[in-house]
């Protein structure tokens, strides 16, 4: 399978290079696309994006049989255990509650002792990161799949994980230190200080519903754990996932977008709200080197924006976007890597349409433990089994200095 994820990967750099042959091709005769041949760009767009998900479920998929033939590998080199030594097994732990036979209500579903507290840290993400040589437990995949839902966990934010919910007081940068002056000899030092404040961080309620049939639940061939880790935590990561972008800080977290300051506005010549390629750059060095240096620093944008940057070129001719050669791994533009996150407003008049920084001053706080409940009687008419899941997170800019900024199409 992994030849085959490596010709889809030769594939998607094929289409690319069709796209690029139609904009050149326009370029050279400096003219826009015909109709015909934007229909053609926007459909072989679509292939990029079609491929892009076709190998990462492919490599998905190479993984969990990897793990499975690891689990098999481990089970048939040693002698068989007695079952009352199984009860420590936390997937035997978690399908005795799923099934109803541990009789308890609640399952809190924590990290490992070997698990990173940095969501950045996380090497499970790609096969070749690592995630061949470990084993992929409940509470990971839960975590992969709110990652793979939201861009802002995807680009690196700092996360920090608490045991309990109350209020946490971060100290947050308003402004730094100025620049030092020469001092005479037995003169006197001025002040120099850098400007802090605080950033509270809460811990907002996210819950939902699932249900479950009891044939699936006793339905031994059926991945119970990777199926409710994946439900639960597309579920989480799309309900926290939007608030870490847009939320307005009043009962519910300060989104990245939020709390982002203005480092471009679009040309009143610009249709649309639309951007340049020479703005793109001057929002890149409208961030200044230290934040644009750090490994967290990149893009974010939606989905439909990236078919605009797509198009673009420098002053060299060169595109700004770059494909990954890697799956699993970003897109870059202008070397950067390039997330998308639904939740990122289209490009239009006035919209904070893309944003550019470091995205580890950005702390998104989640209490520990992610709670589940079973309920045999809530759905008792229709013999169905149901679940409840329950994290509890916020999300804050601490450096409010600079360090990520959007570009806003014209207002005219």
């Amino acid at each position: 399978m992994t030849e085959y994820i490596k010709r889809l990967q030769e594939r998607r750099a094929a289409v690319w290079e069709q796209a690029k042959a139609l904009l050149d091709t326009a370029e050279g005769e400096k003219r826009e696309l015909s109709a015909e041949e934007e229909q053609t760009y926007q459909r072989l767009n679509t292939d990029l994006d079609a491929i892009d998900a076709r190998a990462k479920d492919l490599a998905d998929a190479e993984q969990r049989a990897a793990d499975a033939d690891a689990a098999f590998s481990k089970l048939l080199a040693r002698p068989a255990e007695p079952t009352a030594h199984r009860a420590d097994d936390p997937s035997e732990q978690l399908r005795s509650w799923l099934t109803g036979k541990s009789g308890s209500r609640a399952f809190e579903v924590r990290p490992g002792a070997d698990t990173p507290r940095d969501m950045r840290a996380l090497s499970k993400l790609t096969p070749g990161a690592g995630g061949n040589t470990v084993p992929i437990s409940f509470y990971n995949q839960l975590v992969q799949h709110m990652i793979e839902t939201s861009g802002v966990l995807q680009a690196g934010p700092t996360v920090l994980r608490t045991a309990s919910g109350e209020q946490m007081q971060i100290p947050k940068t308003t402004a730094h230190s100025a620049s030092a002056g020469i001092v005479a000899e037995a003169g006197t030092l001025a002040p120099n200080e850098p400007t802090f404040g605080q950033v509270p961080l809460d811990a907002y309620k996210y819950g939902f519903l699932l249900q479950t049939s009891h044939e699936l639940v006793n339905d031994t061939g059926v991945d119970l754990a990777g199926y409710l880790s994946m439900q639960a935590g597309r579920a989480l990561g799309n309900g926290f996932g939007a608030h870490l972008v847009t939320g307005t800080g009043t009962n519910q977290p300060n989104g990245v977008l939020t709390a982002a300051t203005l480092g471009v506005t679009g040309a009143t010549t610009a249709a649309a709200g639309a951007f340049t390629a020479d703005e793109l750059i001057d929002l890149s060095y409208s961030i200044i080197s230290p934040y644009r240096s750090s490994t967290s620093c990149g893009w974010l944008m939606r989905d439909a924006t990236v078919a605009k940057v797509r198009k673009l070129k420098d002053q060299q001719g060169q595109y700004l976007w770059q494909p990954s050669i890697q799956v699993g791994a970003p897109d870059t533009l202008l070397g950067k890597p390039l997330h998308t996150d639904p939740n990122m407003p289209a490009v239009a008049l006035g919209a904070k349409s893309v944003l550019f920084g470091d995205f580890s001053t950005y702390f998104v706080r989640q209490v520990e433990t992610i709670r589940f409940e079973r309920s045999d009687d809530f759905a008792f008419n229709t013999d169905l089994i149901t679940y409840r899941a329950i994290l509890r997170g916020d999300g804050d800019q601490v450096d409010t200095t600079g360090a990520i900024k959007y570009f806003a199409g014209n207002a005219a």
